[in-house]
Order: structure tokens, then C-alpha cells, then sequence
């Protein structure tokens, strides 16, 4: 069944929202029927007979409804759900909290997130001692500010107002690492022209070239939940001159802060990011969203806690003798590793076998942890390529 949503408004009477709420549970139970793994659908069957559930007002019926609105319409989702706000983890905490613990296989249900990038003790993690040459690595975090709603929940004038937010802080970053900022926002409404705005050839190449972002517009699971609306207002990237750090802004995240290196040494990109997440921290009026228990806030559950993606590129030319990930895959998911396409999530391996590796744990594990992670990964997976 499709939900009718012509009635739903914050100010709508009992019997309307009754009558929503049946409708929502009647389609959790037919995406159930045959997608059993939907998180969303599943969880959100036991939060609307709970008591926190039946005591939801009107407008938070339609805040709620927006946070689970992706996994009903897209059923093949395995999480399906997105935050509206930073305060959405806890004003529907009987439900993201049990989706949460599941996906990040937290069995206890008792954990906090602890964040910790204190390397000083860390071994030396240099892939030259496992054999490897130097790897293309990167080290992403997403983040989202106090004062702004995430990005589902944003509209076109938020998405400009927090572009705008942001262009002093990108002015103090290129003091210290020079560069410039690429937006694809084509103008500030009443304010006036965009001074960084870029064509759409200049924008292509970036894609090409793996600095910005694809068209969000084109993801069904953004687009349901609301984080591809307005595009492309209030989206864009700042780079650094030496190419080396990135910072996105109006992605799944408000922002997405990465650096990238190619090396030996692990901790060198992990040293580098931590710096300037500290340098971005500092700036007056750039305040990171956190939860006391899953750490900083990120849009998907699936990037709480640290919100760090840590990865490196190997070859693997034995395990993807077929052309596919599919082997690498089914080896790499025993040792808590994810495996993408040389372009990220949803792109093909390298003609030479080439993959994207990095540890699935994001939430109840320490920073400097991910880098030990991965490393171990990498030790792992190569003895099997070459056994």
C-alpha cells in the first residue's frame, strides 16, 4: 500500500493521527512479509504499541513519520531509517535505540559510545611490513552542527543559511592549508550572487576525480528521506591546496571531513585528520553535534559514535579473479572489514583488482581502535589472497 500523507499535519485531531499511525503499522507489517532484515519496519511495529509510542502528539507523529518514511518506501533497506534532528535519537529513543543496538550488534544493550584518538601507545602500523607498497588511504568523519537540523529535515533557506555558516570557517582553513571552496548553490536568494559557484563541467570533473559528491537527487534512499531536497542548494566542498583534506558540506551529513594520503604508514592520514577536525573544532561558532550515548551525531544510525570511515585501496587480484567483489566480500565480512569499488559504495573493483577496504564498526569502538582495525584487516586479508 502507498501511505496517504494529504492529512498529515502537526495540528492534525486525534482520529487523523489514529488513524495514520494504523496505516503505518499495517505497512511495517507488509514490508516484513518479504523483507524480514528491514530494522525500520520491524522496530517501528514494537515502538508504536509502546506506551512511548501511543503518546506521541501530532507533531511528533510527523517528525517520526519522516525519520521512517525511507525504509517503507525503499523495503529492501536493512536499517532504513534517517534522524530529522539531532534530538530525534533521543525523543524517539524506544525506537532508534533498538535499531541502533541491533545493527551495531551492541547484545548487552547497555553501551555508551567513548571517543578516543589517543594513538600514543599504537604500534606501528606500516603496511610496508606486510608486504604492501604504498596505499592510497583515506580517513572520512561525518559531523553535523548544534543549532542546525539534519539534513532530512532542512529546507532550501536552511541549506543556504548553513552554506553561509560555514564560509568563515573554510576562510580560516585555507589560512592554514590554502585551497578554495567549490559550491554548487546557485545563488543566496535575497543576498545575492554565489562567489564560489561553479559550472556543472567544473562540478563533473570533481566527481570524476573523486572530490565531490555524485547528484543525491539520483539516491531513492536520500530521496525519501528527505536529504536530496533542494538540490543543489546549500551543497559543495572545500579542498585544500595540496589536495590532501576535503571538507563537504549538505551531503548525508552536514559535513563530511576527510583527509587522504598516499603512504605506508596508517597513522599518518588518521594524525592528519585528527588535526584538522581540531583546527575545525577551534573555530568560534563551530559547536559538533554529540549524544551521551552513541557519540557524535550523524543522520544514519549506521554512522554513530565515531562517524569514521577509515580506508585503504589493495589489490587483491586472486580473490577477484571473476571480476567481481563477490569473494572478497564473503572473506572480508568475517574480519569486520566492508568492501567497495575503487569510486566508493556501489562502483566496480579495478581492472588490476583493486578494492576499497575498511572496518564496518563506526559505534562502541574507541578512534584510534578503527586504525588498529584495519590495519589487522589488511594483515588478514592478504594472507588468504596469497595462500
Amino acid at each position: 500500500m502507498v501511505l496517504s500523507t494529504a492529512n498529515l499535519t502537526v495540528d492534525m485531531d486525534i482520529d487523523t493521527k489514529q488513524q495514520f499511525i494504523n496505516d503505518i503499522i499495517a505497512e511495517c507489517k507488509s514490508v516484513l512479509e518479504e523483507n524480514p532484515g528491514n530494522r525500520c519496519a520491524k522496530y517501528c511495529l514494537e515502538y508504536l504499541n509502546s506506551e512511548e509510542g501511543k503518546n506521541l502528539d501530532s507533531k511528533d507523529v510527523v517528525t517520526f513519520y519522516k525519520c521512517i518514511k525511507t525504509g517503507l518506501e525503499n523495503p529492501d533497506s536493512s536499517l532504513g531509517c534517517y534522524a530529522m534532528t539531532p534530538l530525534d535519537y533521543s525523543k524517539f529513543g524506544g525506537f532508534f535505540d533498538k535499531v541502533i543496538r541491533d545493527y551495531h550488534g551492541d547484545e548487552s544493550g547497555d553501551k555508551t559510545h567513548i571517543t578516543d584518538w589517543n594513538v600514543d601507545d599504537a604500534e606501528d602500523y606500516d603496511v610496508k611490513k606486510l608486504g604492501q607498497d604504498e596505499l592510497s588511504m583515506r580517513v572520512r568523519v561525518g559531523r553535523n552542527l548544534i543549532g542546525f537540523n539534519l539534513p532530512g529535515e532542512m529546507d532550501k533557506d536552511e541549506r543556504i543559511k548553513f552554506e553561509q555558516k560555514m564560509l568563515p570557517a573554510f576562510d580560516q582553513l585555507m589560512e592554514k592549508y590554502g585551497g578554495k571552496v567549490h559550491s554548487l548553490t546557485p545563488d543566496f536568494g535575497d543576498i545575492g550572487a554565489n562567489p564560489n559557484l561553479i559550472s556543472k563541467e567544473k562540478y563533473q570533473k570533481l566527481v570524476d576525480a573523486h572530490v565531490m559528491f555524485k547528484d543525491m537527487d539520483a539516491d531513492p534512499y536520500l530521496k525519501s528521506a528527505g536529504i536530496s531536497s533542494d538540490w543543489p542548494y546549500g551543497r559543495g566542498c572545500w579542498q585544500s591546496q595540496d589536495k590532501m583534506r576535503i571538507i563537504w558540506f549538505g551531503e548525508e551529513d552536514q559535513l563530511r571531513i576527510m583527509c587522504m594520503k598516499k603512504g605506508s604508514n596508517l597513522l599518518e592520514v588518521f594524525a592528519n585528520l585528527n588535526e584538522m577536525l581540531s583546527t575545525v573544532e577551534s573555530i568560534d561558532g563551530i559547536e559538533f553535534a554529540r549524544d551521551d550515548n552513541y557519540g557524535y551525531v550523524t543522520s544514519c544510525p549506521s554512522n554513530l559514535g565515531t562517524g569514521m570511515r577509515a580506508s585503504v585501496h589493495v589489490k587483491i587480484p586472486n580473490l577477484t579473479a571473476d571480476g567481481t567483489d563477490k569473494k572478497a566480500k564473503e572473506v572480508c565480512k568475517p574480519l569486520g572489514l566492508s568492501v567497495r569499488g575503487t569510486g566508493g559504495e556501489h562502483t566496480p573493483i579495478g581492472a588490476d583488482g583493486t578494492v576499497d577496504i575498511s572496518p564496518s564498526a563506526r559505534l562502541f569502538i574507541k578512534e584510534k581502535e578503527i586504525i588498529g582495525k584495519l590495519y589487522e584487516g589488511i594483515e588478514k586479508l592478504m594472507a588468504i589472497e596469497n595462500a
